[in-house]
């Protein structure tokens, strides 16, 4: 086996157990925090991720993919925390989360260097290799994201740093979508930098029920990320429907291709009536109400254990530069 960096320190991986490979804990805007209420109580907030975590790991998951990256307000000390308290493990990213541009940070004060060496790729490949914030706490995957806007210039210099990162570090990419096209230009430009596709998560496709655009996601190599379950109806389709997508994939032979979650958190900011909107939307729909509706639609045991177990720890376990 090999070893993955969690929130606690590294861990083979082979005690990942059953992993959901796309949630949030907290997503906050840190400036808005420090100017208004936006309703942030921190031990409130921190009690009630714990509480939460407690329950997914009585629901039977074992690992929490936390893909909050710089620019969802990604805070390691406050993870940190909840994570000494919880007995699950807790895997944070490195990367950058912008839906329209590159933040003026890295616009203006953080210029690629001469030669054309992106300083980007320098923080992302440090934060895996030394740490976040020097340490102790490593990025254990990159995050990036598209969105129905396409790939512009300060999203592609995201990207291409991602991939940079990921060629001398060996940590998978993980990434948001629109849920549509999108992943298909991600990947063609992942490519263009010599990515391994097989290394890749391209995030949210099962906001799409087209079937052709998702077997050649992953007939391309990549894992597709069935991830919003329990979002509906904030983001159709039903989730009844998103299970009959899963079951015909299955049954063609893909489940060694998908990863099955919620981008569910506990508390996001920006929208905080989630939990009205979707009350679906929390870390334990999966395992207490999906499982047994794939199960319904002819999914196995076995095929359950390949999306829940086998495929995270795959793309752990493929590790090195090249």
């Amino acid at each position: 086996m090999a070893i993955v960096s969690t929130v606690r320190g590294p861990i083979d991986t082979a005690d990942l157990g059953r992993v959901l490979m796309h949630e949030h804990i907290f997503i906050l805007s840190p400036e808005m925090m420090q100017n208004y209420d936006t309703g942030w109580h921190e031990e409130e907030r921190v009690q009630d991720a714990v509480d939460k975590l407690r329950a997914l790991k009585k629901a039977g998951i074992d690992t929490l993919v936390d893909q909050t990256a710089v620019g969802y307000g990604r805070y390691i000390p406050r993870l940190e925390r909840i994570a000494r308290e919880v007995d699950v493990h807790i895997l944070v990213p490195t990367g950058l989360i912008d839906f329209h541009d590159i933040p003026h940070y890295f616009a203006y004060g953080r210029a690629p260097r001469a030669g054309g060496q992106d300083m980007l790729v320098d923080i992302f490949a440090s934060e895996i290799e030394q740490g976040i914030g020097g340490g102790p706490v490593k990025a254990s995957f990159i995050k990036v994201a598209t969105e129905r806007h396409g790939i512009n210039p300060g999203l592609e210099r995201i990207l291409r740093a991602a991939a940079k990162a990921h060629r001398r570090t060996g940590a998978p990419i993980s990434t948001h979508t629109d849920g549509k096209r999108g992943g298909v230009a991600q990947q063609d430009l992942f490519e263009e930098e010599g990515v391994d596709l097989s290394r890749v998560i391209i995030g949210h496709c099962g906001d799409n029920t087209d079937l052709d655009y998702l077997r050649g996601i992953m007939d391309r190599g990549s894992f597709a990320g069935m991830d919003r379950f329990g979002l509906y109806p904030m983001f159709p389709p039903s989730d009844e429907t998103r299970a009959e997508v899963v079951a015909k994939l299955c049954a063609e032979g893909y489940a060694d291709r998908m990863l099955l979650s919620h981008d569910a958190n506990c508390y996001i900011d920006w929208n905080p009536d989630t939990p009205l909107m979707a009350p679906n939307s929390h870390f334990r729909f999966i395992p207490e109400v999906v499982v047994p509706l794939l199960r319904q639609y002819g999914v196995t045991q076995r095929q359950l254990d390949t999306m829940f177990v086998e495929n995270p720890r795959r793309i752990f376990e493929t590790t090195g530069a090249y």
